[in-house]
């Protein structure tokens, strides 16, 4: 999979930069390349996975109550 960002007529280099950085943060890749950087054990990803469901539990219960 690779993306390509195409220079249009007239941009500057920055906000191709700029579309490039959206492309690759809509489709995950940095993401993906960050959780691949160091390797987690499957404990250690299910105790974050824990840790942000109840983060954002909490955050629910918070906001239903106002």
């Amino acid at each position: 999979m690779s993306i390509e960002i195409k220079l249009r007529k007239g941009e500057p280099m920055d906000r191709a930069i700029r579309r490039l950085k959206k492309t690759l943060d809509r489709e995950g890749i940095i993401r993906d390349v960050r959780a691949k950087r160091y390797f987690l054990k499957p404990s250690d990803k299910k105790r974050e996975a824990r840790k942000v469901a109840a983060f954002t539990q909490m955050l629910r219960t918070r906001y239903e109550k106002m």
